[in-house]
């Protein structure tokens, strides 16, 4: 059976979780992977067929998604045509993981498409939302990769098809301890407003990575470092706590480890203002921007703030094999006998 995984580049938690995702498809065929987008700081360690421009939200620096340079580095042009020349039809089973190319090209020639994102979970009618709706942002998330059918990730198992997070394994292995420091990562905030804000805690060791500085360097109180996948689950697992965006896999990796965690929502950016929500449900303390307006509220954070108790399984296993047996051609009913019993 041809598989096709494709995966959403821009941010690092689609690239973070296919880690885990692509070794359990190998086991029930030829996997080919597509990456679209150019936001993401994450390798991947299996190959990369097909890497593709795709359409991209850039990250601001002032702690929100910069439209103009979004709309600036549109290809739409490049999109349209890659979504009509994609072979979409080489592949028996189309995976996807939030990106535009493959499941516009499977709509396109009328072919299943079946989501396997945290985005299917956000918009789903039980999962929680911010009490400002954005009908914009709403449309958006709805349209940007339209899938046939889905399996969910969110912080709580909303429903059937809705799993809580893949923790990839290099994060499970992990041993948190507490050597006091805090984690910071925001990379919707250019470094020097970072630098202003945090040094005003001056008790506070702040680890921050950034993607927009590829030297480290340190003011006073804040070190800075670019993004680097092993350097940051290392500094997060020995943290006092993160403080990040609201994005879905470092949250949940966060709180998987025990940290106590805060975190800003992305201006400008509708899944994060309902990651937010979501977040808030648990216990999460949620600001809305880091700016001097909400230093108090930090400063509660760092002096009382408790970690959320949380239970994230491993079923990645599962939800693969669950997700093979409904959707996988009838001609592959040879490997629809050996899946594992799901459940």
């Amino acid at each position: 059976m041809k598989i096709l995984f494709a995966i959403q580049g821009t941010g690092n938690g689609h690239l973070s979780r296919a880690r885990d995702v692509y070794p359990e498809l190998v086991k029930y065929g030829e996997v080919d992977v597509l990456i679209s987008g150019i936001q993401a700081d994450v390798q991947v360690p299996f190959p990369v067929k097909y890497k593709m421009y795709g359409m991209s939200f850039i990250f601001g620096k002032k702690g929100g998604v910069d439209i103009a340079e979004t709309a600036k580095k549109l290809k739409l042009f490049k999109l349209i045509n890659d979504i009509r020349k994609f072979p979409i039809e080489d592949y028996d089973l189309v995976i996807n993981d939030f990106e535009p190319i493959s499941a516009w090209a499977c709509k396109l020639k009328r072919k299943p498409c079946i989501g396997l994102s945290h985005q299917s979970a956000v918009l789903h009618k039980r999962a929680p939302i911010p009490n400002e709706r954005d009908w914009k942002g709403e449309v958006v998330l709805k349209h940007y990769a339209p899938v046939t059918d889905f399996y969910g990730f969110h912080f709580r198992a909303y429903d059937k098809n809705i799993f809580t997070p893949v923790i990839r394994k290099e994060i499970r292995a992990l041993q948190p301890i507490n050597l006091g420091h805090y984690t910071v990562y925001l990379p919707a905030y250019n470094d020097d407003v970072m630098v202003q804000q945090l040094s005003q805690f001056e008790n506070v060791q702040w680890q921050v990575f950034s993607k927009h500085n590829k030297e480290p360097f340190s003011f006073k109180n804040v070190h800075i470092q670019p993004i680097e996948n092993r350097a940051f689950i290392e500094s997060m697992a020995s943290s006092a706590g993160v403080l990040c965006g609201a994005g879905f896999e470092g949250p949940a990796e966060a709180m998987f480890l025990g940290k106590k965690l805060m975190v800003i929502p992305m201006q400008e950016q509708y899944e994060q203002q309902c990651n937010a929500a979501a977040a808030e449900t648990l216990g999460i303390p949620v600001i809305k921007q880091l700016s001097k307006k909400y230093h108090e509220r930090i400063n509660w954070w760092l002096v009382a703030g408790e970690p959320v108790k949380v239970d994230f399984p491993d079923q990645t296993a599962d939800i693969v094999a669950q997700l093979i047996k409904e959707h996988a051609p009838k001609s592959y009913e040879n490997i629809q006998r050996t899946l594992p019993a799901v459940g």
